[in-house]
């Protein structure tokens, strides 16, 4: 007997749910954030809407099949089946807090309030979830393939992102380390970090670093099996360098840690890191799995 297709419905707390969990009651929130200048009625509305797409997206799914909810901060614990069909409601940063998780699962995503949100990773609107539903099940939903970047340390540790991987010192300050490039460049450094991004990311992090920099580099394609890094303000001394700041990589990069407790994190999810010491090699490129998200072109 085949089962039926599950479904696993992916959100996150809104602000006023937090509110009703930090206050205990509608009516003590409301008076906080009276004290403070503000109205409950804008968090509420937004609230509404987030309710209305879910309620629309359950309505959505046959009775038939199997479903899940979960919550964004019960991610790291659940367990993904590579037959789930992955629909996340919420804001485009959902959906990089999902992908890190996901090994080609296709994922939907509705976007319940597209007058704040872009939609860029959120395209679907709730009213075309079952449409989209269906169509995936048919195998005529389109999808796209978005290109992740993965860290992988000499001990075997590993860490995935949508937009891009950050490694330097937890607090940002100075960390000292060796970078090598695929075409094997070398250079000793001491900077505020390493900025490694995909072409999603290219749009955040990434691009702001690449304005300053004024690089004359393209930024890649959110399918473009290629990453853009970038090291942030690189201090240039007697045992430092400040030569090998940027570049485009489709083979992996190396970093050798000269300093004691950095980190690698993704996705701005300083929570979620890697912790590196001295003389650990890193490695970071281009992930093998993608992230297949559906588009709304039809």
């Amino acid at each position: 007997m085949t089962l039926a297709p599950r479904v696993l419905l992916v959100h996150r707390r809104t602000e006023y749910d937090e509110l009703l969990a930090r206050h205990g009651s509608h009516g003590q929130a409301e008076f906080y954030l009276a004290t403070r200048g503000r109205d409950i009625a804008e968090i509420h509305h937004r609230h509404a809407r987030q309710q209305a797409a879910l309620r629309q997206v359950v309505a959505g799914i046959p009775l038939t099949w199997r479903q899940a909810h979960v919550e964004r901060g019960d991610l790291p614990q659940f367990l993904f089946a590579p037959e789930d069909i992955v629909v996340a409601v919420g804001q485009d940063g959902l959906i990089a807090n999902l992908a890190k998780y996901l090994t080609g699962q296709p994922v939907l995503g509705i976007n319940p309030d597209p007058d704040r949100n872009p939609g860029i990773l959120v395209p679907l609107a709730p009213d075309t979830f079952a449409d989209a539903l269906h169509d995936t099940v048919r195998g005529s939903q389109p999808f796209e393939h978005r290109t992740m970047v993965t860290a992988t340390t000499d001990d075997g540790q590993q860490l995935f992102a949508l937009n891009e991987i950050y490694l330097g010192h937890r607090s940002h300050q100075t960390a000292r380390y060796t970078v090598t490039t695929p075409d094997m460049g070398r250079e000793r450094q001491a900077s505020s970090g390493l900025i490694i991004g995909t072409g999603t990311g290219a749009t955040g992090w990434c691009r702001s670093i690449w304005q300053e920099h004024h690089s004359g580099l393209p930024l890649p394609r959110p399918t473009d099996r290629t990453l853009i890094w970038f090291t942030r303000e690189a201090w240039p001394s007697p045992t430092t360098g400040i030569t090998l700041t940027e570049g485009l990589l489709s083979q992996p990069l190396t970093v050798t840690v000269e300093s004691d407790q950095l980190v690698a994190f993704g996705d701005g999810l300083e929570s979620d890191h890697l912790t590196l010491n001295w003389g650990q090699d890193v490695t970071i490129g281009i992930a093998d799995t993608t992230l297949r998200l559906a588009t709304a072109t039809r």
